[in-house]
């Protein structure tokens, strides 16, 4: 059975990401990172980049917390990204000490052959 595929929305309410739990894409199906069951988001490389609210959104506190890097998972394979895409839920604005990651950083969340914490690959 395939996994559903949820939206995960920018704060200007645009689809910029897509949850295949707990694996997430973005809008060309390309793997950039996970989920764990604590909601917290990692690149694919194991990076902590946020976590994933109720919006759904990812966010992260703007005084750079950071969480030890873990071990991905094994690649998923790409997907493909739904022709239309639900309306986002009315979201709450973020206060001070929060960013949206993919409205603010999105360069934390990249596929595994590009970024600047990349590995460099022998």
């Amino acid at each position: 059975m395939a996994n559903t595929i949820i939206p995960i929305f920018s704060s200007r309410g645009d689809a910029e990401a897509f949850l295949a739990y707990p694996h997430l894409f973005n809008r060309n199906g390309e793997w950039i990172g996970f989920l764990t069951p604590q909601r917290d988001v990692y690149s694919v490389i194991g990076y902590y980049v946020g976590m994933l609210t109720s919006d759904p959104r990812i966010i992260r506190k703007r005084s750079g917390e950071d969480k030890p890097r873990v071990k991905p998972p094994q690649a998923p394979a790409r997907i493909r990204i739904p022709a239309m895409t639900p309306l986002p839920k009315l979201m709450s604005d973020l206060s001070h000490e929060n960013i949206d990651v993919l409205q603010d950083e999105p360069e934390r969340l990249h596929t595994i052959d590009a970024g600047e914490m990349r590995e460099e690959l022998d």
